[in-house]
């Protein structure tokens, strides 16, 4: 017997309430012929353990099981997983001690899974006040690589917030970056991440001209070309990105879009380049993704617009200013589509969103068939609305 999904009364912007019904579950279904014509990668969220007996404001604990099942999930649609990056909170209460061991057990999970799998390098393991050198980062950078090499899984080298506030020119990006990608045993995939991600990366590359960063972010790439798989764009400015992927083909660089306002076309192509995908969206719409994916490797690109199409505003919307914010909705959805049983996030960022944001997550998921099952997405969408207030 089919369970129709509850009536809903969501807020709109003016503050009126709308009856909303959602409509059918999802169509999309794991992928088991894996993606040919790009590479996909999806950078994953954990799983906050509720139940943990901490100061949320200041420890954190993981459900571990619930964390790796979600890898399982991402692996089924033949997405390859990118862990401990920004979107596990890397930065927003994931310090080094927890992304080690997070690197740990993804990197077995994929070993017996069969899984892709990258993880992200930093420098957090120093003290976010410490008063740093260029030598003291360059360490820190190291032993995160090693680590993630020795558990198994690529390197990808994030930005580091240390090396914003150290460097005091172009020249001391290249010193440190040119150290630790000439020890890499295995090419690396580099993170460009832009300030609206992160304040604290401003004028990253040496500069706050993003002509002149590009200049020198090239420069490293044209050095490094053979240690260097790829590099993740997360600027959300596709022509930069365009325009840069034309060099980066010509180095034998894969350009891994992040943007996760322009994803599509970026990954579609111009007929002469395309972008591969690192994003933190194939998280949420991993399942729509896989299967655009799966269209654009048969050839059949109305479908792969058709199935895309409606996920790029939910993503937008997800992604929206304050950006940093995007994890509170990608772990929202996370819980509407039964991934984990609690809308709770470490260090309480699930209170990051408003619930006319909330709301409206709702709407878009459901309109680009995201939802897996929405008589259950529509009661949790209920205990929602009922803390602010709203009555089913």
């Amino acid at each position: 017997m089919t369970v129709s999904a509850p009536h809903l009364r969501l807020p709109r912007p003016d503050r009126r309430l709308e009856d909303y019904t959602p409509g059918p579950p999802s169509p999309y279904r794991p992928n088991t012929d894996g993606l040919k014509s790009r590479v996909a990668m999806a950078a994953a969220h954990v799983v906050a353990d509720p139940l943990a007996d901490i100061n949320p404001r200041e420890d954190v604990a993981i459900d571990w099981d619930a964390t790796m099942a979600f890898r399982r999930h991402l692996w089924s649609h033949g997405l390859g997983v990118a862990d401990a990056m920004d979107t596990a909170q890397r930065g927003m209460g994931l310090g080094w001690d927890t992304a080690r061991e997070l690197i740990a057990k993804s990197a077995a999970e994929a070993k017996a899974y069969g899984g892709k799998l990258g993880c992200g390098a930093n420098t957090d393991q120093l003290p976010d006040d410490a008063n740093t050198d260029l030598d003291a980062i360059e360490r820190a950078y190291e032993e995160q690589c090693a680590y993630i090499e020795d558990c198994g899984a690529q390197v990808i080298l994030m930005c580091s917030r240390h090396l914003a506030r150290t460097a005091a020119s172009a020249d001391d990006y290249i010193k440190v970056y040119d150290r630790v990608i000439g020890r890499r045993d295995k090419p690396v995939i580099l993170h460009w991440l832009g300030d609206m991600f992160d304040p604290k990366l401003r004028g990253y590359w040496g500069s706050g001209d993003l002509d002149a960063a590009t200049e020198t972010f090239l420069g490293l790439l044209e050095t490094h070309r053979d240690r260097i798989d790829g590099i993740k764009m997360s600027l959300l400015d596709a022509t930069r990105e365009i325009d840069l992927r034309r060099k980066t083909a010509a180095l034998g660089i894969r350009m891994y879009t992040g943007d996760d306002f322009g994803f599509a076309d970026l990954i579609k192509g111009d007929g002469d380049h395309h972008s591969d995908a690192l994003l933190g969206i194939f998280d949420a719409i991993a399942p729509a993704a896989s299967a655009a994916l799966a269209a654009l490797d048969a050839g059949e690109t109305a479908r792969f617009d058709d199935i895309l199409a409606p996920t790029v505003p939910l993503s937008r919307h997800i992604f929206k200013t304050p950006t940093w914010h995007y994890k509170t909705g990608i772990v929202f959805l996370a819980w509407l589509n039964g991934h984990q049983n609690h809308f709770r996030m470490i260090q309480g960022q699930e209170s990051g969103r408003s619930i006319q944001h909330l709301a409206e997550l709702f709407r878009l998921a459901d309109q680009a068939q995201l939802l897996a099952d929405p008589p259950l997405a529509a009661y949790r969408m209920q205990l929602v609305l009922a803390q602010a207030g709203i009555d089913g």
